[in-house]
C-alpha cells in the first residue's frame, strides 16, 4: 500500500505580529523532524502555501511542491467574525493580558470562535464544510499520484489534518473540534492508500519532539 505522512508544521510565532514564520523552538523542532525522517525516501513531497509549511519542510531537509488545498483555514477571519473588536490586534492582546493567563484565554476564545464557524455563522469567505472538503480533496489528490508502495510527505497544518482524520474515521466532520486543538507541532499522522481507499493508521505521533520541545501552538 502507498503511505501518506501528514505532518503538522513546527511551532510558528504565536503572539508575534508575523505569525507565519517559525519560532526559534520551531526551527529546532523542524530539524529534529528531519532527523526522524532521515530514512524516508519520499516519491512525493507536498506542502500548503504558507511560509511555516515551507520552512518546516526545508529545515527537515525536503523541497516541497505547493498544493494550496493543504492551507490552514483563515484563523484571523474566524476570530474577527466572533469578536469584531479584535480586528484591532492590540485590543485582543490587551483583553487576553487582563485575564492573567493569555494563552489559556486565547484558547478558550478561539474554541468559541471556531465553534461559531462550525455552526454556520456568517462573516467567512470559506465555510467550515468547504474547508473540510478541500482538505479531503487534497489528500486524495496526493494519493492518486502514488504508485503501489509509494510514499508522500505532506507539510501542512493541524486543521487540514484534523479534517482528513475526522472524515476517514467517522465519515463526517464531527470529530474535528476534538482533534484540532490537540495537534502537536511536527506531529506525524499516517494514512495508507490501498484497494479499500484511505485509512488512518496513526494520528498525532510526536515521540520525536520529546518533552523538551513539545508545543501545541
Amino acid at each position: 500500500m502507498a503511505v501518506i505522512y501528514l505532518i503538522r508544521h513546527a511551532q510558528a510565532s504565536f503572539g508575534a505580529r508575523d505569525y507565519d514564520k517559525l519560532s526559534s523552538l520551531g526551527e529546532q523542532q523542524a530539524r529534529r523532524l528531519g532527523e526522524t525522517l532521515s530514512d524516508v525516501k519520499p516519491d512525493v513531497v507536498v506542502s500548503g502555501s504558507m511560509r511555516r509549511h515551507e520552512q518546516t519542510a526545508t529545515l527537515a531537509g525536503f523541497t516541497p511542491e505547493v498544493d494550496k488545498g493543504y492551507d490552514e483555514f483563515d484563523h484571523e477571519q474566524v476570530i474577527i467574525a466572533h469578536k469584531p473588536a479584535y480586528r484591532v490586534r492590540p485590543v485582543m492582546l490587551a483583553d487576553l493580558a487582563r485575564t492573567g493567563n493569555p494563552q489559556r484565554a486565547f484558547q478558550d476564545m478561539f474554541s468559541s470562535a471556531t465553534q461559531r464557524w462550525i455552526d454556520g455563522g456568517d462573516g467567512y469567505t470559506e465555510t467550515f464544510e468547504a474547508f473540510c472538503e478541500r482538505s479531503e480533496a487534497a489528500v486524495r489528490r496526493t494519493a492518486e499520484r502514488l504508485g503501489k508502495g509509494g510514499t508522500a510527505l505532506v507539510f501542512t497544518s493541524g486543521g487540514p489534518i484534523a479534517a482528513v482524520v475526522s472524515r476517514l474515521l467517522s465519515g463526517g466532520d464531527g470529530l474535528w473540534a476534538k482533534l484540532n486543538p490537540v495537534t502537536i507541532n511536527t506531529a506525524i499522522t499516517k494514512v495508507v492508500s490501498g484497494r479499500s481507499g484511505l485509512t488512518v493508521v496513526s494520528y498525532n505521533e510526536h515521540v520525536h519532539v520529546g518533552t523538551e520541545m513539545l508545543s501545541y501552538r
